[in-house]
């Protein structure tokens, strides 16, 4: 069987390892199956799609709505190599599925804007699965309401014309996208339990996302969430492309 591809961009070791080992767990995958490459230590190369049998992207610090003069070398180059790869996906409906900053990098293709209109702070939502969602059959298996972790600055505000809106919530209108078949992408953080969120609150409680004199309370926000939904979509994305 093909591999998949993780493509990640976190610099700190301890949230990487945490957002690879999370993904390997929830979709069930050991590490001759989920091969990692880290973006912001190596530039990508050339991607040969044939290889794989889908691409993952996580979440990290880069935003694209970034001021395109506060945006250093590694994120510019990462952008441009995320984008060029993006280009090749979506023409052929290649299996993908990011996360976060995959929903970013997806959403301002095609007409579409992200921009900092719907940023939401860190925590578990309830997010709701749209007709579009519920008939799809990677998220068609989820309860129409459940609650998710997330923490972003951006989101997007202009739907790409060739995509579909899969899930929503009260306060950032696209939580899940869907371009053609087979690439998906979430606002929310499908690998994220509640360890793996007190973990990023220790490791990101200086970048910007909340007040660092919350920490302690966002981490025992987590530890009393009950967040068990969103973690199927992995399992069920190497389900369908495995």
């Amino acid at each position: 069987m093909k591999p998949f591809l993780l493509l990640a961009t976190r610099a700190e070791d301890e949230a990487a390892d945490n957002e690879y080992d999370a993904i390997l767990a929830y979709a069930g995958l050991d590490e001759s199956r989920l091969r990692r490459h880290r973006l912001e230590r190596d530039p990508l190369g050339h991607v040969d799609l044939d290889h794989w049998a889908g691409i993952i992207v996580g979440g990290g610090p880069f935003n694209v709505s970034d001021p395109a003069e506060s945006k250093g070398a590694v994120q510019v180059r990462v952008e441009a190599e995320t984008q060029a790869l993006l280009d090749e996906v979506v023409a052929r409906d290649f299996p993908f599925f990011g996360a976060c900053y995959g929903i970013g990098a997806l959403g301002v293709r095609d007409g579409g804007a992200v921009d900092r209109t719907y940023g939401e702070p860190v925590g578990a939502v309830k997010i709701e699965l749209t007709d579009e969602g519920r008939a799809d059959p990677l998220f068609g298996v989820l309860p129409d309401y459940f609650d998710a972790f997330l923490g972003h600055k951006e989101g997007i505000s202009r739907m790409p014309r060739s995509a579909v809106v899969l899930a929503s919530s009260a306060t950032c209108p696209v939580q899940a996208l869907r371009f053609g078949n087979n690439v998906y992408a979430t606002q929310f953080h499908p690998e994220l339990d509640s360890d793996g969120l007190c973990t990023r609150v220790d490791v990101y409680q200086h970048y910007g996302y909340f007040d660092p004199s919350e920490a302690e309370g966002l981490k025992a926000m987590a530890a009393a969430a009950t967040v068990t939904e969103p973690e199927r979509l992995l399992e069920g994305f190497v389900g369908l492309f495995g």
